[in-house]
C-alpha cells in the first residue's frame, strides 16, 4: 500500500529570527507596546548570541530584557561577522538588521561594533574613516523631530590570546579600536560601557577566544542593565577597607567605590569632610588629606540607599607582603613563633591576610572549589587587629618585619599578605602586560604543556584541576591569575613598598626570570601609578639545588639594575634539604633595617645586599670592593671559602683569599684569572660577611685587563 508523502516545511533559524523580528517591529506600533521603553542593541556575534547554547534566550539582549522588566521592549539586531566600518567586509549598515534597528524607533540604542574591524581586511586599510562612520551610524537613529535616542557605547568585549590572528595584529588593532571607541563618545556625547574590564579577567568564559559563553553574557547584560537604569546596587566601599584598618600616613588617602548613579555620598574620616556624587557609571572616588600618625578614627559613609562606618582605623606605614611560600610561611612554624604569638597583641599591628580557599598541595580540587578559582575567589581577607590567632596563620617573614618597623618607627604598622605556595612570578603580572611583551605572551599558550613554566609547576597544576571538566579550567599558577584575583583587589590602596620573597618556582630559567621579575616590577608599580614604588626583595637561600647559585646572582645584579629595590641575603640561614629554613627572624629583621635605612632615611646599619663597588686589577693583585661594608671578616674566624677562579679556559678551581678593610683581596702576579666567583654552591658555606654580620652575596665577576675598573 502506498502511503501518502507528507509536506514537510524545514525554517532556518535566521528565517525565524526574521520573522520574531517582524512581529516585534508590528508590535512597536500597538498602544501597549509603544508606551515601552524600547532598547535597541545593536552589535556583532556577541551581542546575536552566536556560540550560545539556547541562544535566543540566553544571549545578553535576552537577559537584559529579563532583568529591565516589563517596562522595556528590548530588541537584538546583532549581526554575526559585522564590521563598523562602512568600507569593511561586512558593513553593519548594509544589513537587514540596521534597517530593522532604525524603524524599531528606539528611545536606547546600545552600540557594540569593532571586534570584526580588527580583522587585516578592515583596519588596516579603513582605520581613518572608523570615527566618521561610527557618527553617522548614530545619526542614522535621528527621530523627525531632529532627537536622537539615548545613546550607549559599549568597549568592545576581549578578545583573547589563543585567537588565531592575535599576534598577527588583531592585539594591536584591537587597542587603537578601543581607544577611538572613546574619541566617539566624546564626540557624541554619549555614555560608555566598560564591557572589557571584567571580562579580560574571564578567558575561561571564552571558549573561541571571541565569544562569551552565557555566563558572560550574563555579565554583559548585567553591567548594560545597572547602566540603564542608574540601578547599581547602592552604596558600596572597595573590599580592602574595613575596621581595624592601617592607612598609610602622609599621603592622600583615598576611598573609592560604587553607588547608584547620581547618588550623593558624604564621607568623613576625623575632623574631615568631603561629599561626592556617583557618577554615570556608578563609581565615585575621594582624596582625603594626609594625616600623620594616629588614631583611633572612625570613617563614615553615608548616602540615600545607606550607610557604611569602619571603625578603628589607624594611621602608619602599611606594607605589602607577597611572593610564594617561604613568604607564606606562618609565623607559628617559625623559629621565634611562640614568642612572636604570644606577645601579639601588644604591637600596634594589623593584619590583612588573603586565605586561599585550597592549598596547592598534591591533591586534586573539588568541584566547587574549582568553580570559585574561576571565579576569581581564590582568596579572601580582610583587616584584623594583631591577636594570637591571627599572627600564628600570618607571614612569618612579614610579621618580624613589622614588628621591627613599628618598634623602630613608634606607629602604627599594617600589613597585607598575598602569597601562594609555589606560585610562579608570572602568575603576579597583569594580563594586558603579558599580552604585549614580545618574551612573555609564550607564557599566555598552551601552559600545560609549555616548557618556559618550572615543570613541577605545571604537574602540581594539573594535579589540583585533574577533576575538572573545563577546557579553560584555572589555576592561581596560570599567568595573570593573582594579579587578577588578589593584586588587584587592593591596588590603589596607598601602601609604603613591597616585601617580595618569591624565586623558587622560576629558578629553572634564569634568563627569563631576568625579564619576568622587572616586568612585574613595572605591572605592579603602574597598578599603584607610583613609579618608584619601593621594592625590597629576598635572595633565595641556600639548598641543594643545581641552579641556584647562577639565579642568586642573578637576583644580585637585578637589584643594582632596576630602580628603588633592594635585596637582602638570606643564604646564611639556608638549609641543605628544606626548601623552607624555619628560622625567618633574620630575613624580616633584615628587611626591616634595610627599609629603615634606605627608605626611612634612619641612621642604623645598611643590612640589605653588600653590593660590589668596584673590581680593580692591580700590579700583583686583583681587588673587589664591597660597598655597605667598613671591616670585612669571615664569620667564624676561618679562611675564605668558596673563593674560585677562572683563567681563559673558564674552569674554576679553588683559591686563597684575603680581607683588608672592605676589599677582598686576591693574589694574581702572572696575570692570569680572567673570571672570579664567590658562593657557587647550591648549599653554601661561604663565609664572608661585613662588620655588622651581614653575609656577602653569592657573585660572579669578570676581571678587567687594567686598573681603570
Amino acid at each position: 500500500m502506498k502511503t501518502k508523502k507528507q509536506n514537510t516545511c524545514v525554517t532556518s533559524p535566521a528565517r525565524v529570527r526574521n520573522l520574531l523580528i517582524l512581529l516585534l517591529l508590528a508590535a512597536v506600533s500597538l498602544p501597549g507596546f509603544s508606551q515601552k521603553n524600547r532598547v535597541a542593541c545593536i552589535g556583532n556575534s556577541v551581542t546575536f548570541g552566536y556560540k550560545i547554547d539556547n541562544r535566543e534566550e540566553n544571549c545578553y539582549p535576552s537577559q537584559l530584557q529579563e532583568l529591565l522588566g516589563d517596562e522595556y521592549l528590548v530588541g537584538n539586531f546583532g549581526k554575526s561577522g559585522a564590521t563598523l566600518l562602512r568600507k569593511g567586509h561586512r558593513p553593519y549598515m548594509e544589513q537587514e538588521e540596521f534597517k530593522q534597528a532604525v524603524a524599531f524607533q528606539p528611545d536606547i540604542i546600545i552600540v557594540s561594533l569593532g571586534l570584526n574591524d580588527t580583522d587585516p581586511r578592515n583596519w588596516p586599510n579603513y582605520r581613518d574613516d572608523f570615527i566618521a562612520d561610527y557618527m553617522a551610524l548614530i545619526d542614522s537613529f535621528k527621530k523627525a523631530d531632529g532627537s536622537k535616542p539615548e545613546i550607549w557605547i559599549g568597549r568592545m568585549t576581549p578578545i583573547f590570546h589563543s585567537h588565531p590572528r592575535f599576534m598577527s595584529g588583531t592585539r594591536d588593532w584591537f587597542w587603537q579600536i578601543q581607544e577611538t571607541i572613546g574619541q566617539i563618545a566624546e564626540n557624541c556625547n554619549a555614555r560608555l560601557i566598560d564591557w572589557h574590564t571584567p571580562l579580560h579577567v574571564r578567558p575561561d568564559l571564552f571558549p573561541d577566544a571571541l565569544h562569551p559563553v552565557k555566563e558572560g553574557a550574563t555579565i554583559v547584560a548585567q553591567i548594560a542593565f545597572q547602566h540603564i537604569t542608574g540601578n547599581f546596587g547602592g552604596v558600596r566601599v572597595a573590599s580592602v577597607f574595613g575596621d581595624h584598618m592601617v592607612i598609610q600616613r602622609d599621603t592622600l588617602i583615598p576611598v573609592w567605590g560604587i553607588a547608584n548613579r547620581n547618588e550623593k555620598i558624604e564621607l568623613k574620616l576625623n575632623n574631615q569632610k568631603i561629599t561626592t556624587r556617583a557618577g554615570y557609571d556608578g563609581k565615585w572616588k575621594v582624596n582625603f588629606k594626609a594625616m600623620p600618625a594616629g588614631g583611633p578614627y572612625k570613617l563614615r559613609i553615608d548616602a540615600e540607599s545607606g550607610n557604611i562606618t569602619f571603625k578603628d582605623i589607624m594611621i602608619g606605614e602599611v606594607w605589602l607582603c607577597s611572593g610564594q611560600s617561604n613568604m607564606a610561611f606562618k609565623v607559628k612554624q617559625s623559629t621565634k613563633g611562640q614568642e612572636a604569638i604570644s606577645d601579639a597583641s601588644s604591637a600596634q599591628i594589623r593584619l590583612m591576610n588573603f586565605h586561599t580557599i585550597a592549598e596547592t598541595n598534591n591533591t586534586a580540587w573539588d568541584s566547587t572549589t574549582l568553580s570559585q578559582v574561576n571565579n576569581l575567589k581564590y582568596l579572601s581577607g580582610k583587616w584584623e587587629p594583631a591577636t594570637e590567632a591571627s599572627v600564628a596563620d600570618f607571614s612569618a617573614i612579614g610579621w618580624y618585619f613589622g614588628q621591627t618597623l613599628q618598634t623602630e618607627l613608634n606607629v602604627p604598622v599594617g600589613l597585607i599578605q598575598v602569597a601562594v605556595g609555589g606560585a610562579p612570578t608570572e602568575s603576579f603580572i597583569d594580563r594586558k602586560t603579558m599580552e604585549f611583551h614580545p618574551r612573555l605572551e609564550n607564557y599566555l599558550y598552551s601552559w600545560n604543556t609549555n616548557d618556559h613554566v618550572m615543570q613541577w609547576c605545571r604537574e602540581r597544576a594539573q594535579k589540583n584541576v585533574s577533576q575538572s571538566n573545563h577546557n579553560l579550567q584555572r589555576h592561581p599558577y596560570h599567568p595573570a591569575y593573582l594579579f587578577e584575583a588578589g593584586i588587584s583587589k587592593i591596588s590603589g590602596y596607598p601602601i609604603k613598598g613591597v616585601l617580595w620573597y618569591q624565586g623558587e618556582s622560576n629558578a629553572h630559567n634564569i634568563e627569563l626570570h631576568e625579564i619576568l621579575f622587572p616586568t612585574m616590577v613595572k605591572s605592579w608599580r603602574k597598578a599603584w601609578d607610583k613609579p618608584s614604588l619601593p621594592f625590597i626583595f629576598a635572595q633565595l637561600s641556600s639548598l641543594n639545588r643545581p641552579s641556584w647559585p647562577h639565579f642568586r646572582d642573578s637576583q644580585r645584579r637585578l637589584a643594582e639594575e632596576i630602580p628603588y629595590t633592594w635585596m637582602v641575603v638570606t643564604s646564611d640561614y639556608g638549609n641543605e634539604t628544606d626548601v623552607h629554613p624555619v628560622n625567618k627572624y633574620p630575613v624580616g629583621k633584615r628587611m626591616a633595617l634595610t627599609a629603615l635605612n634606605q627608605i626611612y632615611g634612619l641612621n642604623h646599619i645598611h643590612t640589605g645586599n653588600n653590593p660590589i663597588q668596584s673590581v680593580r686589577r692591580l700590579q700583583n693583585n686583583i681587588e673587589i670592593k664591597i660597598s655597605h661594608s667598613d671591616q670585612l671578616q669571615t664569620k667564624d674566624s676561618e679562611p675564605i671559602r668558596e673563593l674560585e677562579v677562572a683563567g681563559k679556559d673558564g674552569i674554576f678551581k679553588p683559591v686563597d683569599g684575603s680581607l683588608k678593610d672592605n676589599n677582598i683581596i686576591i693574589s694574581d702576579p702572572k696575570r692570569e684569572i680572567k673570571q672570579i666567583r664567590y658562593g657557587w654552591r647550591p648549599y653554601s658555606n661561604g663565609n664572608i660577611a661585613n662588620e655588622h654580620g651581614i653575609a656577602v652575596s653569592t657573585f660572579q665577576v669578570e676581571v678587567p685587563q687594567d686598573s681603570n675598573h
